[in-house]
C-alpha cells in the first residue's frame, strides 16, 4: 500500500491512523517497527519539518532514516524514477519521497516493492492533511462539528489534500481565495463527492461560521518569480484580529508553516492565544510514526 494522495487512504484507514497516534501519545504501548527498518527519504524540495518528522519517528520505532538529495544523487544527471523506486526498494522497507511533479511519485511508487509515502507534490500533501485533521479533532471532538475556511491561495496542494480529508471525515470546508482565482477543479469536484466543500471570494460570507481559519503562505515553492504579483493577489485575505472577528468566536488558527508574518498571517495571530500552529507542528511526529506503524500493519 502506498499512501501517494487522500484517496488512497478510506475514512476507517484514517481514524486507524488517528488511533494510533493517540495510543503513541498516551504511551499506551511501546510501538515499535521490525528491527533495523530502514526508510528512505528521496527529496527534491526543502523540508523542515516532514523530513526531521519522519526521521525522528523513524528513529524513535526502533529503524533508521537515509536522506537522499536528489540534486547529488544520479538523478541529476538523468535517472529514472522508476530506476530509482526499484533500488531504494531493494535496500529499504519505506520510502517517503517529495517531488517537484506529482506524475513521477506515482511513477517511484509503481515501481517500488515496498510502501512510498508522499511527502508533498506540486499537487497533494496528504501527511499535512492527516497532521491537520487529527490536530483540529484534539479540539472539536467530532468530526462533523468541524468547519473549516481555509483562507488565501486555495489552489496549494495543502488546499488540495485537507478538502479531501476533511469531507471524507464528514467535516465541512470552505474554500476562500479573490473572485477570479479558483481551487483545483479535479480535487474540487472528487471532495464534492464526498461532503460539504465550498468556494468564497467574500472573506465574510466564506468565514461565517468556521470554528477553524487555516491559512498557507501566498507563494509556494517554485513560484518564486511571481511572488510580488501573488502577495498584491493575496493581500485581503490575510489572516489577522480583523479577519477573524468574521469567524466564530472560538474559532482556532492553523498554518501548515512556514509562516511569513505580515504576508499571510500576523505576528499577533500565529503567536496569540487562538492560535495551534505549534501543536499542529508537533502532531507531525506522531502522524509520521503512526503512518509508518499503519504501513507496516499493513504489509502482515
Amino acid at each position: 500500500m502506498n499512501i501517494l494522495s487522500i484517496n488512497d487512504l478510506s475514512k476507517e484507514d484514517m481514524l486507524r491512523i488517528f488511533d494510533i497516534a493517540d495510543n503513541l501519545k498516551e504511551n499506551k504501548e511501546q510501538a515499535s517497527l521490525r528491527e533495523n527498518s530502514t526508510l528512505a527519504l528521496f527529496f527534491e524540495k526543502p523540508s523542515t519539518r516532514t523530513r526531521t518528522s519522519f526521521e525522528a519517528g523513524i528513529s524513535q520505532l526502533g529503524g533508521k532514516g537515509i536522506y537522499i538529495d536528489a540534486a547529488t544523487s544520479q538523478r541529476s544527471r538523468g535517472e529514472s524514477y522508476s530506476d530509482i523506486g526499484k533500488m531504494l526498494s531493494s535496500y529499504c522497507d519505506f520510502i517517503a519521497a517529495r517531488l517537484y511533479k506529482h506524475d513521477d511519485i506515482v511513477e517511484m511508487a509503481e515501481n517500488s516493492a515496498v510502501p512510498v509515502i508522499n511527502a508533498l507534490t506540486d499537487l497533494e500533501h496528504p501527511t499535512q492533511a492527516l497532521v491537520d485533521m487529527y490536530t483540529m479533532n484534539s479540539h472539536i471532538k467530532n468530526f462533523k462539528d468541524i468547519s473549516i475556511a481555509f483562507i488565501g491561495d486555495i489552489a496549494t496542494n495543502t488546499a488540495n489534500s485537507l478538502m479531501l480529508a476533511a469531507t471524507k471525515l464528514n467535516s465541512r470546508i470552505s474554500l476562500v481565495g479573490p473572485k477570479d482565482y479558483m481551487p483545483n477543479n479535479a480535487y474540487f469536484n472528487k471532495a464534492r463527492e464526498h461532503g460539504l466543500v465550498y468556494v468564497y471570494d467574500s472573506i465574510k460570507e466564506g468565514l461565517d461560521g468556521a470554528n477553524i481559519v487555516y491559512t498557507d503562505t501566498f507563494v509556494s515553492m517554485g513560484q518564486e518569480g511571481e511572488a510580488d504579483k501573488r502577495r498584491e493577489m493575496f493581500k485581503d485575505y490575510q489572516v489577522n484580529s480583523k479577519l477573524l472577528e468574521y469567524a466564530s468566536q472560538d474559532a482556532l488558527v492553523m498554518h501548515c508553516l512556514p509562516a511569513h508574518r505580515g504576508e499571510e498571517i500576523t505576528a499577533e495571530v500565529i503567536d496569540g492565544p487562538r492560535s495551534i500552529v505549534w501543536e499542529q507542528a508537533k502532531n507531525k511526529l506522531l502522524i509520521a510514526k503512526a503512518v509508518l506503524l499503519f504501513l507496516s500493519l499493513k504489509q502482515q
